[in-house]
């Protein structure tokens, strides 16, 4: 008799608000943001699916429905899909735990789980043989970075076992590591329903150290692979051109990597530059001498004659009109910029504003 073979699942956690992104995440959630043509949460599932995932589970909490009536079933994305509503924020522990009723799995039997923030073309699949094969409580993804003071550190021994979670270093000399949490995780199942159901949990601070106290096996998987956090509007503009030159790995690009990438519809003149990684979505237009440059410019927005858009987000149906600038700039969903505008690092324009000629709208706060 032939031995079935397991089904691997895995959670996508996908409910944050994504303030840091705003005004791009006003009507958006941020895992449904699109970076290089399809939504963040599309090129996980296709990078799971790859790694042999069969199962998805999405726990989502903001605009759940974008996500529902996006996936369906998860049939038309090669995997079965689920979605599971927080009814109020629970954190990322309490987010996992609120999506057990969903799990087919057995108690020692893995799952994988993912922030839904993240790009990563490291080997999903070997870090889930790595967990099986010592049949680890937890082993998770850790990367390091030239600057980890932005993040929490994850030291480990020479056996490879995480033995702290360390809050982010304030000097220094406070630096005993450049690990970080990668935030892509393999729990055994046991572990999820050993998390308390409703409660605010945080694996980071609660769930990991508890298991460290507890002399659990917690492991890593240490790899030098491609890793992004799209967390800020700059991440976000270069993760869509790391996706679109081929940089960072995902199935789920919608056309051959390159210089650019030219959605259906769009519309290119011959005397505009688009280059970078720049990725010119469904029916966009960009117009004569115009310079798009490592930017994303999505679904039907207008990019008039010899404006300059450069490292920039510009979204739905926007406009910007002749020759204006923008430059590190996020324009929102329907915003229509005026010609002959000059836009500096860190300007936010919000959905449907209406900026005349030569008006100029800057912040500190990228």
């Amino acid at each position: 008799m032939c031995k079935a073979v397991p089904v691997l699942e895995a959670i996508l956690l996908v409910g944050g608000q994504g303030t840091r992104l705003r005004p791009l995440t006003i009507e958006t959630p941020k895992p449904m943001l699109p970076v290089a043509g399809r939504p963040c949460t599309e090129h996980q599932i296709a990078r799971l699916r790859d790694a042999g995932v069969t199962r998805v589970i999405l726990g989502t909490s903001y605009r759940a429905d974008v996500f529902a009536d996006y996936f369906g079933d998860g049939s038309a994305f090669g995997v079965e899909l689920v979605c599971v509503t927080e009814a109020v924020p629970l954190g990322t522990g309490g987010a996992i735990r609120n999506v057990l009723s969903e799990l087919k799995s057995g108690p020692d039997d893995p799952v994988l789980i993912l922030n839904g923030d993240v790009l990563s073309g490291h080997d999903m699949a070997a870090q889930v043989a790595h967990h099986r094969a010592h049949d680890a409580d937890v082993t998770l993804h850790l990367i390091n970075v030239d600057d980890p003071r932005p993040f929490g550190l994850v030291p480990t021994d020479e056996h490879g076992r995480v033995v702290a979670f360390l809050e982010k270093p304030e000097r220094a000399e406070d630096i005993v590591t450049h690990q970080i949490n990668a935030g892509c995780y393999v729990f055994a199942r046991r572990v999820i329903d050993a998390i308390p159901a409703g409660q605010v949990v945080s694996v980071e601070r609660d769930t990991f150290p508890a298991l460290l106290a507890a002399q659990a096996s917690v492991l890593a998987w240490i790899d030098d692979a491609y890793w992004l956090d799209l967390g800020n509007p700059l991440a976000f503009a270069k993760g869509s051109r790391d996706l679109v030159t081929g940089m960072a790995p995902s199935a789920a690009v919608p056309g051959p990597t390159g210089p650019a990438l030219i959605l259906d519809d769009a519309v290119v003149a011959a005397s505009a530059t688009v280059d970078a990684g720049s990725c010119i979505g469904v029916g966009a237009r960009v117009d004569a001498d115009a310079v798009v440059s490592g930017s994303v410019v999505m679904d039907g927005a207008h990019i008039a004659a010899g404006a300059r858009i450069i490292d920039s987000i510009i979204g739905r149906h926007a406009s910007v009109g002749a020759g204006s600038t923008a430059i590190e700039t996020v324009i929102a969903d329907r915003a229509r910029i005026g010609a002959d505008n000059e836009f500096g690092p860190g300007t936010r324009v919000f959905p449907d504003a209406v900026v005349g000629d030569i008006a100029i709208r800057q912040s500190s706060d990228r």
